[in-house]
């Protein structure tokens, strides 16, 4: 294996501890790793206002994808790197198809600005105060940089299988929670098309990169990366396609192939 110029990683299940914490174990490998001039690149679904409460492990490089590749945010600048929104007329006209074929189904949409949810959305987790509440054609005024589409009742694998044949390809969708929550993000925007945007622009190639993921979300960018690794208690799928298997999240698993990758 050559020497990696990048590490792409998720956060959770994978980097980021079952309590939410990074470990100081794997914030000393990761600040090594910036020291060399090797950029750790955080790859999350999760929306800017999560995703900022790890920003401090991000490095000087100072860039993190996140809401699934719809968003790469300046760190260092605190601004808009690059943004890839759903266009509103087409995120209503295929939430209206999903919920044609699956009854019961409820959307939130994420933004720059927050989040939006419609009154039967039921969230597991708290809110930001003050976010609105309102059918998602109204939520939709404005691009939109992913879509979450809940079902109460269906299991998320076949909620995910429903939505795939309502769309038809004009959104892509995947899902990384263990209840029946898709995250849904504008055509051909996943976490390997803006990870590869990304480096481009950096001049690395696939082959450069080395990635870590544990969901279904995670897949796309663990084919595209050159070398990849499902975490232990990794969904079946992303196993099944990933070059390699790490420790588990909760045992520091990233860090410590990274340490054995580069020799710290």
């Amino acid at each position: 294996m050559t020497t990696p110029r990048l590490v792409a990683t998720d956060l959770d299940g994978t980097l980021v501890r079952s309590d939410g914490s990074v470990s100081d174990y794997t914030r000393e490998v990761l600040l090594e790793l910036d020291r060399r001039d090797v950029p750790v690149v955080f790859v999350t679904g999760r929306p800017l206002r999560w995703a900022a409460e790890v920003f401090e492990h991000v490095g000087s490089h100072g860039l993190a994808i996140v809401s699934n590749g719809a968003l790469v945010w300046d760190v260092a600048r605190e601004r808009v790197d690059l943004e890839r929104p759903i266009e509103p007329a087409l995120g209503i006209e295929v939430c209206r198809a999903i919920r044609a074929a699956v009854p019961g189904t409820s959307y939130a949409v994420e933004g720059l600005d927050g989040i939006g949810l419609e009154p039967g959305y039921l969230e597991r987790f708290p809110m930001p105060e003050g976010s609105r509440r309102a059918p998602v054609e109204e939520l939709l005024d404005r691009p939109a940089l992913k879509l979450l589409a809940r079902h109460e009742e269906l299991d998320a694998e076949e909620f995910w299988d429903l939505a795939e044949v309502a769309t038809e390809g004009r959104l892509v969708i995947t899902w990384s929670s263990t209840t029946a929550l898709l995250e849904i993000s504008a055509p051909d925007v996943t976490k390997a098309s803006t990870l590869s945007l990304l480096c481009e622009r950096l001049g690395i190639s696939a082959d450069e990169v080395v990635a870590f993921g544990d969901m279904p979300n995670d897949l796309p960018m663990l084919t595209w990366a050159g070398t990849s690794y499902a975490m232990a208690d990794a969904h079946r799928t992303v196993t099944e396609i990933a070059d390699h298997v790490a420790p588990g999240h909760d045992e520091d698993g990233v860090a410590r192939v990274l340490a054995g990758v580069f020799g710290l």
